[in-house]
């Protein structure tokens, strides 16, 4: 099926219009008409191959939200019409003890990416959610709310960012009675908020920017620390059990370790360019330990937005079209958004 997209044809020029074939529907595939996608840091990163490997043309999005076209004989969980999403993987070995324990996104052989990764049957490249429709095997699409319709938008979001967040507090056990860190508060970080405030813990946004206190108190933070301040940060020394580090930017981690009290953790999301050094004298005081998390397997994935719909709980997003998707980027890396761009695929169809 030939397919409207919006696509990166090298790492230096502007994303622009382009045109892929989608499979027809397998067995046991979902056909899904994209209405939103999210636009992730990451997609800024591949696009100019930051991270190298970045494979041309390129489609990006893989925060994707719509509606069912049609189903494949074999697909039991969906049918036509249903809300339903797809976000970081769209395949993985299958077979392997993290995919049968559901966690897909550790499978041993590497999980497949919604874009820019070789298709395992060796057919092609995927390509992702900057496109009016996307074809992909049950197993990696999620159910959505029949009653969702006007939340999609601040939905989308939630199949990276939300999950990148949820899941660590989740391994890291958050509940009431405990002081949970946050640290940044942009696509990331305002959802580590909202989710580590639901689960009951009291929540402190740091960040370097006194500016970002208003929101993160509306957001549900109890307090605010302000990490340029020397003062505020040694008056924190040891206060928290958890810290989640949504910082993409290079940064020391010893002060933030410094705030951790004995047996505390932090969390590490963010994806600095330069790998941060680290005094292990600092991990050895209060037995504190680092932990990495890479967004989350299937049933977690669908656990997290069940529960987000249960609690009406949406990323804060502000909607453009997908011919706006260049100035996006360059707002991004301004940090000029709050706190999610969300791309309304319908104006593909101008």
């Amino acid at each position: 099926m030939m397919t409207k997209a919006y696509a990166a044809f090298n790492e230096r020029d502007p994303l622009g219009p382009f045109q892929l074939d989608r499979r027809d529907p397998r067995p046991t595939d979902v056909d899904l008409q994209i209405l939103y996608c999210g636009v992730c840091h990451s997609d800024l990163h591949q696009v100019r191959n930051e991270w190298n490997g970045s494979k041309y043309p390129m489609v990006p999005g893989h925060e994707i939200v719509g509606r069912v076209l049609r189903v494949g004989k074999k697909v039991s969980r969906f049918k036509e019409g249903d809300f339903a999403a797809v976000g970081v993987m769209v395949d993985s070995c299958r077979v392997c003890q993290n995919c049968q324990d559901g966690l897909e996104q550790y499978c041993a052989e590497g999980m497949t990416g919604t874009y820019n990764a070789f298709e395992r049957d060796g057919l092609g490249i995927t390509q992702g959610g900057y496109s009016t429709r996307i074809t992909t095997d049950e197993r990696y699409v999620y159910r959505l709310a029949a009653n969702s319709p006007s939340r999609l938008p601040g939905i989308a979001p939630l199949l990276c960012a939300g999950i990148t967040t949820y899941s660590p507090l989740r391994f890291a056990g958050v509940r009431k009675g405990m002081q949970v860190g946050i640290i940044g508060l942009g696509g990331l970080g305002h959802l580590g908020v909202k989710f580590a405030a639901s689960f009951g813990s009291e929540v402190t946004v740091i960040s370097s920017s006194r500016a970002k206190e208003t929101d993160a108190r509306r957001l549900g933070a109890a307090n605010f620390l302000l990490s340029t301040d020397t003062h505020e940060m040694e008056q924190a020394d040891s206060r928290f059990d958890v810290i989640l580090n949504t910082v993409s930017a290079n940064h020391d981690y010893e002060p933030y370790l410094n705030l951790l009290r004995f047996n505390g953790r932090m969390l590490i999301v963010g994806l600095p360019s330069r790998h941060p050094e680290l005094n292990p004298m600092t991990l050895l005081k209060n037995r504190r330990s680092i932990t990495g998390s890479m967004i989350g397997g299937v049933p977690e994935t669908q656990e997290m937005l069940d529960y987000c719909a249960a609690r009406e709980i949406v990323a804060d997003t502000e909607l453009i079209r997908m011919q706006e998707i260049n100035e996006a980027y360059e707002r991004m890396v301004r940090g000029d958004v709050r706190y999610r761009f969300v791309i309304d695929l319908a104006s593909l169809s101008d």
